[in-house]
Order: C-alpha cells, then sequence, then structure tokens
C-alpha cells in the first residue's frame, strides 16, 4: 500500500499521507462494497451448474420473478461461459455472476462473458491481484483462521465459507469467526431448507450460497415450476 501511495499523485496537496492513505484503501477494496450492494439485499444467493445453456435465461426469469435479483453461474462446466453471456445479454433484469473463479485467466474469461460479480472457493494474492484490475465485485472462499487472517491482510473482511456444511456447518463457522468480530461470510456448500435458518441466525453471516433452488433434472428438463416452488418455498423461509 505504501508503494502504491509513493507511486500516485496527491489530488490534493494538503491530503497527508494517512488521508491518502485511507482514501487509496476505499478505492482498491471497490469490489468488496460492490459485492455488499448485492449480499445485502438478498439473504440467498442462487448458485446454479449449467451443464447445457439452453435453458439460462428461463432459469434467470425463473429466479427473478420469485424475488431473486442475482444468480451465480459456476465455472464448472464447458458450456458455463455462454450460459452467463445468454442471461447477461438478455432482457431479465438480474445480476449475473460467475463462481467457480480459481485462476487469473477465468477471472478474464468470467468478465468478458458478462459477468457482474466473481466467487471463488479459495483465496491467493496472486487472484485478488488480477480481480483488482477490474472494477468488479468479489467474494472469495475461506475455511481456515488462516484464510481469514489471509483475506483481512488484504482488505478482504466479507467472505465466502466453503465448503459449509463438510467443515462443520453452522457450529463450526460460529466457532471459527469469533476471533475475526470484522469478517462477515456468505457460507455455500450444503446449506438446504432445513439448517439455512442456522446460518442466516449467526451475527457474521450476511447471506447463503443456495445451489438447491436450481435442481439439475429440473434445469435439464426445463421444469421451470419446479425452480419457482423452491425459491418461493426459500422467500417464506427468509420471511420468517
Amino acid at each position: 500500500m505504501l508503494d502504491n501511495i509513493a507511486n500516485r499523485t496527491f489530488l490534493d496537496p494538503t491530503e497527508s499521507h494517512i488521508v491518502v492513505k485511507r482514501r487509496l484503501y476505499h478505492e482498491e477494496h471497490m469490489e468488496q462494497k460492490q459485492f455488499e450492494s448485492y449480499a445485502g439485499t438478498e439473504r440467498i444467493i442462487p448458485v446454479v451448474t449449467l451443464n447445457d445453456a439452453t435453458y439460462a435465461v428461463q432459469l434467470a426469469w425463473a429466479l427473478r420473478e420469485a424475488g431473486f435479483r442475482t444468480i451465480e453461474v459456476t465455472l464448472r462446466t464447458s458450456d458455463s461461459l455462454r450460459a452467463i453471456q445468454h442471461i447477461a445479454s438478455s432482457d431479465c433484469d438480474i445480476t449475473v455472476g460467475a463462481g467457480s473463479i480459481t485462476s487469473p485467466q477465468s477471472v478474464e474469461d468470467a468478465i468478458a462473458a458478462g459477468a457482474e460479480f466473481l466467487v471463488s472457493p479459495g483465496l491467493t494474492e496472486n487472484l485478488v491481484d488480477r480481480v483488482r484490475k477490474h472494477e468488479i465485485a468479489f467474494l472469495p472462499g475461506v475455511s481456515t483462521p488462516s484464510d481469514i487472517m489471509l483475506g483481512m491482510e488484504l482488505g478482504i473482511t466479507l467472505l465466502k465459507f466453503f465448503p459449509a456444511e463438510p467443515l462443520g456447518g453452522a457450529p463450526y463457522l460460529k466457532a471459527l469467526a469469533a476471533p475475526f468480530p470484522d469478517a462477515r461470510f456468505v457460507p455455500t456448500g450444503g446449506v438446504r431448507p432445513q439448517n439455512l435458518s442456522d446460518y442466516l441466525d449467526l451475527p457474521s453471516v450476511v447471506a447463503c450460497g443456495g445451489s438447491w433452488l436450481t435442481p439439475a433434472n429440473a434445469i435439464a428438463s426445463g421444469d421451470m415450476s419446479q425452480v419457482t416452488s423452491l425459491c418461493m418455498e426459500a422467500q417464506e423461509l427468509i420471511a420468517r
């Protein structure tokens, strides 16, 4: 950060180094503020893996009509980027992001496809550096105290807790978050209607990633009524 200050011209010659450092910090961590704008309005972020982009836009509409304003398409299949392109270029008023970002190249590919936010299963300095070359929201994944400490050293306090249930679920996250009062989390991986409230009731949790909303069999057959039904049930759970 100090190197960045030394290499950039003060916009105001009366600004102190401390003031400039704070200003640059906020500029360089804009991706966190941007992601908070999504997580802050959604208690559940629908997560979908699409083997075929054919029904991508129909799926986006089903989610939007059920009250969701974001969709995360994981980069786990050969058609995932095409699915993001279809949704991003459609007239559906939904924010599409890319999940399973694991390399600098996947950052570039997702942005080129039209993704408006990025989600990663992990956290590396190399990945963060590439994301910060673009003005795009970013949610990196963590699973240990060391991961959280690295994130906070990089100025990242909003983190994906992944894979949530295999790691120990809400009890583990509660214990994990205790030493980090400034950190907030989006648990993803194994979250279901049966345990959703366990996560959302934690003070450190702002939202959950939900893949159960978009079953693979329903998407493959184009059965969006099943998706709509699951989404409406989820909205009822959130409203309780």
